[in-house]
């Protein structure tokens, strides 16, 4: 399935349910972060185990949806932010000085 025929499941879901009056960007960009904290509590003591598999990808889920429904309120295409932002992480981090290296702790 595209990305354009999720979003458009997406929009079919919301409008269906009449939940468009409560997305604004504030609060799914506040989802997005609920949801995110959702996920990274199975990871919080250690890596899930096999049993939670499937909730941690319903959690991956959900964050992917708000990222989704944020994007398309805001009118940005989830490729081209994702393709421009990796555009510009791939200046800043050029492979010859970033290769095996966390930029996080090291300096480039």
């Amino acid at each position: 399935m595209s990305i354009e025929a999720v979003q458009r499941e997406l929009r079919e879901f919301v409008a269906e349910r009449e939940w468009a009056q409560f997305h604004s960007p504030e609060n799914l960009a506040k989802s997005v972060s609920i949801e995110a904290a959702e996920l990274l509590e199975h990871f919080q003591w250690g890596e899930p185990s096999d049993d939670e598999r499937d909730e941690v990808l319903a959690e991956l889920a959900d964050v992917l949806t708000y990222c989704f429904l944020l994007a398309d309120r805001l009118d940005a295409d989830p490729v081209e932010i994702i393709r421009s932002k990796l555009a510009t992480t791939r200046a800043k981090y050029p492979v010859e000085k970033a290769r095996g290296r966390s930029a996080k702790y090291d300096e480039l």
